[in-house]
């Protein structure tokens, strides 16, 4: 199941597909009214399952999030996920009792569940689709903070009872989060500085490490009665920017480790459903969704982000791109644990839901993004940085791979006018090694090694990846990168996107 897994990876990037789908389908197939007629009806297990795999997602999104891309998002990612969600909450339940005839807690379940936009399919979207930073900083720290509150919501509306007052509601979610990232920021910070502190025997160990503290940083939280989610995502984002030790190794092993998890989470709860008890449930998760998408969604923007004087355009986007995937299926799990009256129907409701709101949302985006203009150029190629520490000389070597696309092309080595302190020392050009001059011309395909020494690093890295923008007139165009340069003017931002590459082939994220 993992190969055929794999394997649906290249066939959903060439559909254009979301991948949680092929997963999906690989467990309906092999489960009941499928070819492996397994039955499997464990809502207990899958729910632990979901909830390790969840973990181990965020830790993988908040270890390649960008905190100078995120920074300026985070207050309107913040109102996202506290006032939007109770927004989105209530537009959605009253069209799901009043449009649907579901009974109130019913409606309260489906609309909390459904309020929580996927990690998972977010930062798999974001992936491929080139956005203005202030959208992709948002949406991703929207994905990061909402679950939050969403448990909350949907433990409570489940619990047996008369649900508690909302301004009790109110009180335990901003407990919850002021605890679950209080926790997250202390547990980031003391293991990023005990990892640059300790000297580790094997370079593997420390993919190893920087996971094991992100499941630190969600037990805490969630032993504190915070919020673990919130706490693993921000522990693994000060993780992720705090230039730890083959920080490309631990991104590359946290990512393997998060394709994992998905393929594992989204084939479980294929298998838990039972296909033929959708067709009863079809319609009304299609009236569902039609309000969350065209209604709940834009409002939920439209209010949250009111004060923040974003054009409509990002507005639209963002409307279109609260993705839903396994988060909201894995949470439908809670009221059938608790056994509420109906909780078989909310899961399948919520299974076609997402099914089908996906496969339109997902493969439009990018096209939605190109309709509105928001698409980041893909002319210009950033450059795959890999840093690995020279304690002793106090200095770094950087490993500099030059795509198809860079404007760093046809620049000479001397052009490329590094601080005092930094020197290109190598350039290996088809599988043959050479010490460059100072006139030798770089071309696509070429990969350098730069010795930068402690102080002047950051500068160097900023002068390459500016050259690898704005080609060898950067300083002068206005593209930064010199050494005193903080990057390129407002609006001019190179992007950094996740992908499929591995370290191991010395590359890091082509800027689009």
């Amino acid at each position: 199941m993992l190969l055929i897994a794999v394997a649906a990876v290249r066939i959903s990037s060439r559909s254009g597909l979301p991948s949680l789908l092929l997963y999906l389908g690989i467990g309906v197939a092999i489960g009941q009214d499928g070819i492996g007629n397994i039955a499997f009806d464990n809502a207990e297990l899958t729910q632990v399952i979901g909830y390790a795999a969840l973990v181990v997602i965020l830790a993988e999104g908040g270890l390649g999030t960008k905190w100078t891309e995120v920074r300026p998002a985070l207050p309107a990612a913040a109102v996202l996920s506290t006032v939007g969600v109770a927004v989105s909450v209530g537009v959605t339940a009253a069209g799901a009792h009043y449009l649907v005839g579901l009974d109130w807690r019913q409606a309260l379940i489906i609309g909390a569940v459904v309020s929580s936009t996927d990690a998972a399919a977010v930062f798999s979207v974001l992936r491929k689709v080139p956005l203005p930073s202030r959208v992709t900083g948002t949406l991703e720290a929207e994905s990061g903070f909402n679950d939050a509150p969403v448990v909350i919501l949907v433990v409570a509306f489940s619990t047996a009872g008369p649900i508690d007052h909302w301004y009790v509601l109110l009180g335990e979610i901003a407990l919850e989060l002021a605890i679950g990232a209080a926790v997250g920021i202390a547990v980031g910070f003391l293991g990023a500085l005990g990892l640059r502190r300790v000297a580790l025997p094997a370079s593997g160990l420390y993919p190893i490490a920087v996971m094991a503290i992100a499941v630190v940083a969600y037990a805490a939280g969630a032993l504190a009665h915070g919020s673990g989610f919130l706490a693993v995502y921000l522990a693994s984002m000060i993780l992720g920017n705090a230039k730890l030790p083959h920080a490309p190794a631990n991104r590359g092993f946290a990512e393997g480790l998060g394709w994992i998890a998905q393929i594992g989470m989204f084939v479980l709860l294929g298998l838990l459903v039972t296909p033929h008890d959708l067709i009863n449930d079809f319609w009304p998760a299609v009236v569902i969704g039609l309000i969350l998408t065209m209604v709940a969604r834009p409002l939920e923007v439209l209010v949250s982000l009111l004060p923040f004087r974003i054009p409509w355009q990002e507005q639209a986007l963002m409307s279109w791109a609260g993705l839903r995937g396994a988060v909201p299926i894995i949470l439908a799990t809670i009221p059938m644990v608790a056994q509420v009256e109906g909780s078989e129907r909310i899961f399948n409701i919520v299974f076609v839901l997402v099914v089908v709101y996906t496969l339109i949302q997902g493969p439009t985006l990018p096209w939605l993004a190109k309709a509105l203009r928001l698409g980041a150029s893909s002319d210009a190629s950033d450059l795959g940085v890999e840093s690995a520490p020279l304690e002793r000389l106090r200095g770094h070597l950087l490993s500099v791979a030059i795509p198809e696309g860079s404007r760093m092309y046809g620049v000479e080595v001397a052009e490329l006018r590094l601080p005092a302190g930094a020197a290109v020392t190598l350039v290996v050009r088809e599988d043959k090694s050479f010490v460059p001059g100072p006139a030798t011309v770089l071309r696509h395909g070429d990969e350098l090694l730069v010795v930068a020494t402690d102080p002047v690093r950051d500068a160097t890295e900023r002068r390459l990846r500016a050259v690898g923008q704005g080609g060898k007139l950067a300083g002068w165009l206005g593209t930064g990168g010199g050494s005193t340069a903080l990057g390129p003017p407002p609006g001019t931002e190179t992007r950094f996107h996740r992908t499929g590459q591995r370290s191991g082939q010395r590359q890091k994220k082509p800027a689009r």
